[in-house]
């Protein structure tokens, strides 16, 4: 198995000396669910939430299991696994399930990844008590710094038995037992007066159903977007906020709604709908756009993550400037709202075309950038 490890690849995610393609908390997950995976049924093994493949394809090598189902919020985490497994021969061992009760039933050892928020693991967690065996082992794990009491109480709402790994390699596994099932807590609709929006999200999702203040900061911008701009573009969407708005300020417009996770886009087709606006917002789950025709946008509008997972890395950001620049017709526009700190412009200006600042407050900078011809 450490074979295959060496082996495994991030691409297509942004790959860099200091990002990995398995870490030890993959390793210890494996390690601790060993005695549940070679005792488990064909079919009963589900995983959630695999970075690249390292759980997946480590299960099917060393313990020889198929039929696995597996979810991962990420398409890019999707993809990668993909990869590895095509390169590496496994395509046949898995399936890509949905997070719904397809995927967990008749489950009966799952193998996760923490995810960072509280909220994302708890829609997990309740929905794997829910719908998995009644007799299911949950065996979530994660590094050190990432790792809360919290997520111990979080689990202990839906398991009977949460206990915790001795660490290793600054990494930890929580192992639940005793599923306790329990009503939905997602998603969740909260009204934003202000704006006079209804929002709806699923836990995985970025700012939950709240306006986070970039794009709060972005909003201010919106009557300077281009009127007539046909189609629009919210790349990185979360729950919809700004397609949202977009869409109001833009009558006569068609907007898609584009982000690499499945909860975002879930959420993004729920809060148009509970807007009114499913006519006019076009929601679509994808990597940086690949799916959108080169030079067929108007508008784009943009708050990129400033990090790659765990990890402080401006790559996200980078690959979605090139993605507006494939996708903007010339003299297109894109509104981008980011950490004053990190100063896109010149990028925006090398990657996009000419870009301008158009507002400034203490944390973030707003920039307008014009496709060049």
């Amino acid at each position: 198995m450490d074979e295959l490890f060496d082996r495994l690849r991030r691409f297509p995610d942004v790959e860099a000396p200091n990002l990995f393609a398995v870490d030890g908390a993959d390793r210890l997950i494996l390690d601790e669910a060993a005695p549940a995976l070679d005792a488990a049924a064909p079919g009963t093994v589900v995983v959630v939430d695999d970075r690249y493949g390292a759980l997946t394809l480590g299960t099917a090598v060393r313990h020889d299991v198929g039929l696995l189902r597996v979810h991962q919020d990420s398409i890019v985490g999707e993809r990668s696994l993909a990869a590895n497994a095509e390169r590496e021969g496994l395509t046949d061992r898995y399936r890509s399930c949905a997070l719904d009760e397809e995927l967990l039933a008749g489950a009966r050892v799952v193998l996760l990844r923490l995810p960072r928020s509280l909220s994302a693991l708890t829609e997990i967690a309740e929905i794997v008590a829910r719908s998995a065996d009644p007799g299911v082992v949950v065996f979530a794990g994660g590094r050190d710094k990432h790792i809360s009491r919290a997520m111990n109480d979080v689990l202990g709402a839906s398991f009977a038995d949460v206990r915790a790994s001795r660490g290793r390699q600054k990494s930890r596994v929580l192992t639940a037992r005793g599923a306790r099932p329990g009503p939905a807590s997602f998603p969740v609709r909260e009204s934003l007066p202000e704006l006079d929006l209804t929002v709806v999200a699923h836990g995985s999702v970025f700012a939950g159903p709240r306006l986070d203040i970039g794009t709060r900061f972005l909003l201010d911008f919106l009557p300077r977007i281009d009127r007539g701009a046909q189609l629009a573009v919210d790349l990185g969407c979360g729950t919809g906020i700004l397609a949202a708005m977009v869409a109001r300020q833009l009558p006569t417009a068609r907007v898609i709604a584009t982000d690499q996770s499945a909860a975002a886009v879930t959420s993004a087709a729920e809060t148009a709908a509970a807007n009114g606006l499913s006519d006019r917002i076009e929601t679509l789950r994808d990597d940086a756009a690949a799916a959108i025709p080169s030079g067929s946008v108007d508008l784009v509008v943009c708050n990129p993550p400033f990090h790659v997972g765990a990890t402080v890395h401006t790559g996200a950001a980078h690959r979605m400037f090139a993605a507006a620049a494939r996708i903007l017709r010339p003299g297109g526009e894109m509104w981008t709202v980011y950490n004053r700190h990190l100063d896109y412009r010149p990028a925006l200006s090398g990657v996009v075309g000419t870009t301008r600042v158009e507002g400034r407050n203490r944390k973030f900078t707003v920039t307008r950038s014009v496709r060049n011809r």
